[in-house]
């Protein structure tokens, strides 16, 4: 996984609440586990004026101009603002998948749903809560300048604007250590490797009959 300790990239304002994984990436996408390929196909309904299906040619596609995605001023944007209850519905890890291979690193919202919340830690990807005072003053900047870009310090915790305002946001120290070191559920798990090796070898010759 990709560590994450200072990221600095143009914000795109999704101005709609409770966005849900189905918005995100559409249930006919799940067939795959790949973890890949579905950077095309984020947002599909609201970014596309014709249907999706997997391992279509989506450059034959009609984009839908008036979705913040497909606006060239927002093209190559790394850092999402959205509205309050982002990522709610089904529990799909893909919804994170897409966000991600499509470039965006974190997003920044009033609130959460649960399952989003945490599929974004073992992703390496960064849910920011930010009051929604804050998440309004954000959009306001983002869609007055073009090229607004923002940075986000996981280390100092805080969120930063081009006109010097910075925010901090809570964050559980857990979580935080994942991401500054790249770390998901089998990275923390292999830093024990030696450990796991000495007791298969321990227990390979206690009872030799489990290892046939």
């Amino acid at each position: 996984m990709e560590k994450f300790t200072v990221h600095k990239g143009l914000a795109l304002p999704l101005d709609r609440s409770n966005v849900d994984t189905d918005a995100i990436i559409p249930k006919q996408y799940l067939k795959s586990v790949k973890r890949t390929g579905f950077g095309p196909a984020l947002f599909d309904d609201w970014r596309y004026l014709t249907p999706g299906e997997p391992g279509m040619n989506f450059s034959n596609r009609h984009i839908n101009n008036d979705f913040v995605l497909n606006k060239p001023r927002y093209k190559g944007a790394t850092v999402l603002l959205a509205r309050d209850n982002f990522g709610c519905g089904s529990s799909r890890e893909h919804a994170v998948w897409a966000l991600a291979e499509y470039g965006f690193r974190a997003v920044i919202a009033p609130s959460f749903a649960d399952i989003f919340y945490n599929n974004s830690f073992k992703n390496g990807f960064l849910p920011i809560a930010l009051s929604s005072d804050i998440v309004e003053k954000l959009f306001q900047a983002t869609e007055a300048k073009e090229g607004y870009e923002i940075t986000v310090d996981l280390e100092n915790q805080q969120v930063k604007t081009p006109d010097g305002e910075a925010y901090d946001f809570e964050l559980d120290s857990f979580r935080k250590h994942c991401l500054l070191n790249g770390l998901d559920d089998i990275g923390l798990t292999l830093q024990h490797a030696e450990d796991i090796k000495a007791f298969e070898a321990k227990r390979s010759a206690e009872a030799p009959w489990l290892f046939r």
